[in-house]
């Protein structure tokens, strides 16, 4: 096998820190290595050294067997090296093809930017993904997955020899899935190296030809595919078993805590017709209720419009404990007991350049201030330290920035922000998108726990498995409309699914 890149016995520090500690890892020419371990693990870290992101660190790295030091990212492109970021990489104020071609801009003869020819390009790449979409549209008003299938169609377009995808997929549609994997077997056949990084080990058993294994900074193994299993990667990744890793306790249900009758909402861009059309449903204290559907179903919409985020464009009734209540913006909704932990959660969830006590105490200040209206330091940081330790955020303070913490840990900030309201009503917008194993854990225990307290929790997910395991009832959705609702005993996958396939 050609090794196109290998990573020797990297070691990379941050402040307090040993982020990685000796890491090896190869990308081999037409194979696919799938990269595994939980957040906090060091992948993303050495997927950066490889590309050129950072430049400081010890070891070696080696493109065709000579030793390279890349200065910046544009030098690792340069040697056929592109990475898909999982956390979005794009300026939400410039349009598609700008971004795609940011920084290499094609010139015309006079020596300007030749956009024709970048939108012309920009249309060919995203034809390739499906994704039939105007490139002068702005990135900002695109949903997240549309912004991850540009992300990918911008990575390749370089054409690169070795190609590192850090969970594609985690915005994805069932069938945005499929079609990346299908340039992912040409890519194969047309002699790239790929490192894919992924929770899903559905995903990993699909795609990979071998798999590397990291915990806590350290190589644990690379095996074939063919000689192991799913337990001993999972076992080796979280050094436990695999087994138990979805939570749910039997605990009784209360009254009807939210109940929404006749819920419509216009389409922001076409006034003249419905994203949602006509929802009803309800949630009891006690329990949680999942609600499954494909993207673009209306499943976020929903709970925008409930939240207050789109008032303008709703009709319809919404009750709280039985007495009918007007949200026209998210402080009502608060003001009510309702809590929203949004899907994209680094940019509509946190602010990441503060710290972890101040990401914590911001949707409940009123809790932290002094008579005279100033925020109390030794309150903020007693909450702070708190919620730190019931939800087992892993950082080295209570001031670390949440932007350096894993997905997991940013993800229990945003659940401690929300908490501290001391909401009735809890909703979980993709909750653990784009975290590992053992924090999915964590976050399902969560879920389980306040339950048991008497919160109702709606559950949005992707992952059919995941909302069967969470959730006492699901509903399904499909082109802004309820579907069938299942109770626990009618789970299958199956029959979720067919009821949640467009008409």
């Amino acid at each position: 096998m050609a090794v196109i890149v290998e990573a020797r016995n990297i070691t990379k520090r941050f402040p307090g820190v040993l982020a990685l500690d000796k890491v090896c890892l190869r990308i081999v020419a037409g194979k696919v290595n799938a990269l595994v371990g939980e957040n906090g693990a060091g992948k993303s870290t050495l997927m950066n050294i490889l590309s050129g992101v950072y430049t400081d660190y010890e070891g070696d790295v080696l493109v065709d067997g000579q030793v390279c030091q890349f200065s910046n990212v544009t030098d690792a492109q340069k040697k056929g090296i592109a990475i898909i970021h999982q956390e979005l990489n794009h300026i939400p104020y410039m349009n598609i093809a700008e971004n795609m071609f940011l920084g290499r801009e094609p010139l015309t003869c006079a020596g300007t930017v030749d956009y024709s020819r970048m939108h012309k390009e920009a249309r060919e790449q995203l034809s390739r993904l499906h994704l039939d979409i105007d490139t002068h549209t702005m990135m900002a008003d695109l949903r997240v997955g549309q912004q991850q299938l540009v992300e990918i169609g911008k990575a390749l377009m370089l054409n690169a020899r070795a190609l590192i995808m850090d969970e594609p997929t985690s915005s994805l549609s069932e069938s945005e899935t499929q079609t990346l994997f299908s340039i992912i077997k040409e890519l194969k056949e047309q002699g790239a190296g790929i490192v894919y990084i992924s929770h899903k080990m559905s995903e990993v058993w699909q795609l990979a030809d071998f798999v590397t294994i990291m915990r806590d900074g350290k190589h644990m193994a690379e095996k074939q595919m063919k000689d192991t299993d799913a337990d001993e990667i999972v076992s080796m990744m979280v050094g436990r078993e695999s087994n138990g890793l979805y939570v749910r306790s039997e605990h009784e249900t209360g009254g009807c805590a939210l109940e929404v009758k006749n819920l419509s909402m216009r389409d922001p861009e076409h006034s003249n017709r419905l994203a949602l059309n006509n929802i009803s449903l309800h949630v009891r204290h006690g329990e949680v209720l999942g609600i499954y559907g494909l993207m673009g179903a209306g499943r976020t919409e929903l709970l925008e419009c409930i939240f207050g985020l789109h008032p303008s464009l709703v009709t319809g009734q919404i009750f709280v404990d039985g007495c009918p209540v007007s949200i026209k913006h998210p402080s009502d909704a608060v003001n009510y007991g309702i809590a929203l932990c949004p899907e994209d959660r680094k940019r509509e969830g946190l602010v990441l350049g503060m710290p972890i006590r101040k990401n914590i105490t911001l949707a409940a200040l009123q809790q932290i201030v002094t008579r005279i209206g100033l925020i109390s330091r030794r309150k903020e940081d007693g909450v702070a330290g708190e919620y730190r330790q019931r939800l087992g955020i892993k950082s080295y303070s209570a001031e670390q920035l949440a932007e350096q913490l894993s997905g997991g840990n940013q993800q229990k900030i945003v659940l401690g922000k929300w908490m501290m309201t001391q909401p009735k009503i809890l909703f979980l917008d993709e909750p653990t998108r784009g975290i590992d194993i053992n924090a999915k854990h964590e976050i399902y225990r969560l879920i389980d726990q306040m339950a048991a307290q008497g919160l109702a929790v709606i559950v949005v997910s992707s992952e059919l498995t995941e909302i069967m395991s969470v959730s006492d009832r699901i509903i399904t959705m499909r082109q802004g409309r309820t579907g069938e609702c299942f109770l626990r005993h009618e789970f299958t996958e199956e029959s979720i699914l067919k009821a949640s396939l467009p008409l």
